[in-house]
């Protein structure tokens, strides 16, 4: 047998190897709610990736709820899952129940969303460098603006959540340098798309029915498009009297963009749980011990970047 023989035979015999210890590992998965079409895809893609690779996949909906999560991780924990997939609706509060994962000898993997907890209390955390993401769309908001006078205002995502924390910190980083760019009015929308419009709303009322607002910054995609129709309704053009930002790149931007309403979005990949998984196989195999942090792609797309075809790519996924 030759040398070449004996690596393809060890490769498929540890693939084999990871494919036998995987099959039937009961996975919890702790999800934030529905509050965004991009949520719902991360859930239909994390259901997909498990039932491909053979796990028993235990779904909890918090419907953004702090308590019902920790509740659904004691319960994970009580029935002697495997491990734990989190995405936390917010960053704190978390030390005692991972404590408790962690006693349990039970791997925690993050998704998408950060804890303020000691990193030895979970696995990995996959996600996006969320910071990055915020400062990818204000520095497209700089380019695109130049040196015009642009009053800003922006929608902020569910209080106290890492997306929220870090989307706010990352664009505010961008404009900093730009005394022409300015943040006139900023609140909460958490993440969904009638608090979007509810806000936006406001927003329009008290800034002369929209007249002195120069753009909308969005920390999700969803509270941009409940924006949109808000100022349509306020008898202005989206994408044009006001530029659109905004951060997720789900079906629904990418057919405003088509249309002339929305003007730029910056990609949050759903597909957070291939590398979870990933991580968990090579954990349970021999022990490794991924990176604290497994970061995805931020790529800015504009009207530019074909948006109906991302539509059409993109509509079936589960957004």
């Amino acid at each position: 047998m030759t040398i070449k023989t004996l690596m393809t035979t060890a490769a498929a015999l540890a693939i084999s190897a990871t494919a036998a210890m995987a099959e039937g590992e009961t996975i919890g998965f702790s999800q934030i709610g529905s509050e965004s079409g991009w949520r719902a895809a991360e859930t239909t893609l994390t259901r997909n990736q498990a039932e491909e690779r053979g796990y028993q996949l235990q779904f909890s909906d918090a419907q953004q709820k702090q308590e019902n999560q920790i509740a659904a991780i004691r319960s994970f924990i009580a029935q002697g899952v495997d491990a734990i997939l989190l995405a936390p609706v917010v960053a704190t509060g978390w030390d005692s129940v991972l404590e408790e994962a962690k006693e349990a000898e039970i791997p925690v993997v993050l998704l998408d969303r950060q804890v303020d907890s000691s990193d030895d209390l979970y696995l990995t955390a996959v996600g996006s460098n969320l910071v990055h993401e915020g400062e990818v769309a204000g520095q497209w908001l700089a380019d695109a603006v130049g040196d015009k006078e642009c009053r800003i205002v922006e929608l902020q995502g569910t209080t106290g959540s890492s997306p929220a924390i870090d989307r706010k910190t990352g664009f505010e980083n961008a404009i900093s340098g730009h005394d022409n760019l300015s943040i006139v009015r900023s609140q909460t929308g958490d993440f969904t798309r009638a608090q979007g419009k509810e806000v936006m709303e406001s927003f329009l009322q008290a800034e002369n029915g929209g007249q002195d607002i120069c753009a909308l910054y969005a920390h999700n995609d969803d509270m941009a498009v409940g924006a949109i129709q808000a100022i349509k309704e306020a008898g202005l053009a989206p994408g044009k009297d006001i530029l659109v930002v905004s951060i997720d790149a789900v079906p629904d931007i990418f057919k405003a963009m088509a249309d002339g309403e929305a003007n730029a979005t910056v990609e949050l990949t759903p597909n957070m749980a291939g590398p979870a998984f990933d991580a968990l196989e090579a954990y349970w195999v021999d022990g490794t011990m991924p990176e604290k942090f497994i970061q995805t792609e931020s790529k800015l797309y504009t009207q530019s970047d074909d948006p109906a075809g991302e539509y059409e790519a993109r509509k079936g996924l589960g957004y």
